[in-house]
């Protein structure tokens, strides 16, 4: 959607599509931006079908009932923000500083969901409760916090490459130290060294409160790190971002997943 400046596809109607509920496909932004909302039109039926099944197949007072609770609610504010990013005009060629609040609550927003998704998930499996007392969930906590900012620099990155793209690395270096360059741009700076520091904070938690996921996530981090650069030499195109979020994805499921091992593990002891 960002990527390809598609946010306008529909113009500034929610939930209809430029008035219409099936538009006419007169554009590829248009079709992009309606299949976007066609996929959240066919999440909701499937989420709500999580929660019925929680409340049918576990106890009262049973972590997986709390786990599709969380994902309901996360999935319907993710619908009123971007809705607000709709009616608020903050997509397609939209600069304002304002943009980058609204990009950075919906990110927070779909990281949420999919971590409570995670443990819904998790916890149907028949792994217990998450003790969230002690030093060993405040530094989970931090973890997870520290890769959320993470993810919202990164995504602010990208709106300044989707809003001011460059033919060269030279160029995108020169714009970027620009004393009249755009907030987005100025900032995107910043992402790779956040992305550093926060990669080896992760190396050093995984390794010393080893679980069963220590490879995947140190894996997936890796591959990660690896897929920022190519996409920092490849100048950020659509299909380069594209996999980059979706190792974001894949690692943020197995940080969780992580996290939640060891919680459980320190309740059961």
């Amino acid at each position: 959607m960002r990527a390809s400046g598609s946010g306008a596809g529909c113009g500034n109607h929610w939930p209809l599509c430029n008035g219409q509920a099936i538009p006419e496909a007169s554009s590829v932004k248009t079709l992009i931006e309606f299949t976007h909302r066609v996929m959240t039109g066919l999440d909701t039926p499937l989420i709500l079908l999580l929660l019925v099944w929680a409340f049918r197949a576990f106890p009262k007072g049973h972590a997986v009932r709390l786990g599709a609770v969380l994902s309901t609610v996360f999935l319907v504010t993710e619908a009123l923000i971007g809705a607000a990013l709709v009616k608020l005009e903050h997509v397609a060629a939209n600069a304002s500083p304002y943009r980058g609040w609204s990009l950075s609550t919906h990110l927070i927003n779909t990281l949420t969901l999919l971590a409570c998704l995670t443990l819904t998930a998790w916890w149907g499996m028949g792994n217990p409760r998450l003790r969230l007392r002690g030093k060993l969930a405040w530094m989970a906590g931090a973890t997870l916090a520290g890769v959320m900012l993470l993810g919202v620099s990164g995504a602010i990155a990208a709106l300044g490459d989707t809003l001011f793209p460059v033919r060269s690395l030279a160029q995108g270096f020169s714009q970027d130290f620009k004393g009249s360059a755009n907030l987005f741009v100025r900032l995107r700076v910043f992402h790779p060294f956040l992305a550093g520091s926060v990669a080896a904070w992760i190396v050093f938690f995984a390794t010393f409160y080893s679980a069963s996921r220590t490879r995947l996530v140190i894996a997936l981090l890796c591959a990660q790190m690896v897929a920022g650069v190519v996409n920092l030499l490849l100048m950020a195109p659509v299909w380069m971002q594209l996999l980059h979020l979706l190792l974001a994805d894949a690692f943020w499921i197995a940080l969780v997943l992580f996290c939640a091992e060891l919680l459980a593990d320190r309740q059961a002891t």
